[in-house]
Parts: structure tokens; sequence; C-alpha cells
């Protein structure tokens, strides 16, 4: 099974003192079951981590700098 990377970078919207989080969700929506969702933030997204949980998704976060959260979805099961 081949697996497809889709990455996506928020801090720029974040540093706009923007919401992301419909773009975020636009992204998860034409994710393929097979996708990794790899996202790029300024935080740990905790709330995000529990709405993605409550889709399927299980995360990892890396904490790259102060500054950079690297938080990759896959699909569970």
């Amino acid at each position: 099974m081949e697996q497809n990377i889709v990455e996506l970078d928020v801090r720029p919207i974040l540093l706009a003192k923007q919401e992301p989080f419909q773009v975020i969700m636009e992204t998860v929506e034409k994710l393929k079951p097979t996708d990794v969702f790899v996202m790029h933030a300024t935080f740990n997204p905790t709330p995000l981590l529990n709405v993605m949980k409550s889709k399927g998704y299980a995360n990892s976060v890396e904490c790259k700098a102060e500054d950079h959260y690297v938080i990759t979805f896959t699909r569970e099961g």
C-alpha cells in the first residue's frame, strides 16, 4: 500500500493572527485512507489533536524549535 505524504504549513496563517482550522479541515477532507498528513504549526495544537482523534487519526508531535511543531497524523487501524 503506497503512502502519500500531504504537508500543510499553517505557521504563516498563525503568524498573521488568523485561524487556520478551516484550511486544515479542507485538507483533511481530501485525504485518502492511506495518506499521511504532516502539519507545521507554531505550537502544539492540543484541541486539534482531539478533533483528529475523533476522526480516526493517531498523531505524533515533534518540537523542532520553540515556534515550530511538526504534527504527523495517520489513520488508525
